[in-house]
């Protein structure tokens, strides 16, 4: 009889570490994640079928990483 070896599940793995949110967010992170969004925002829209609605809400997160990283800068002035 062949054992079994019992692989643990990806829920027993422990929790990535995530950096602590804490004083001014790194802007180049920001820059990524807003460039990021707008890619994905033009991948949506390029499809036969645009997914608009996945369009507009990639577009809002990289509004949102702008706006953070503007933030950042101008001392928290909207």
């Amino acid at each position: 009889m062949t054992p079994v070896i019992r692989l643990a599940s990806r829920r027993a793995a422990p929790p990535s570490p995530m950096p602590s949110v804490q004083g001014t967010p790194d802007p180049i992170q920001l820059h990524a994640e807003a460039h990021n969004a707008l890619a994905m925002a033009l991948h949506y829209l390029r499809q036969p079928v645009a997914n608009v609605p996945g369009a507009a809400r990639k577009a809002v997160q990289a509004l949102a990483a702008l706006r953070s990283m503007d933030a950042g800068g101008q001392g928290g002035a909207a």
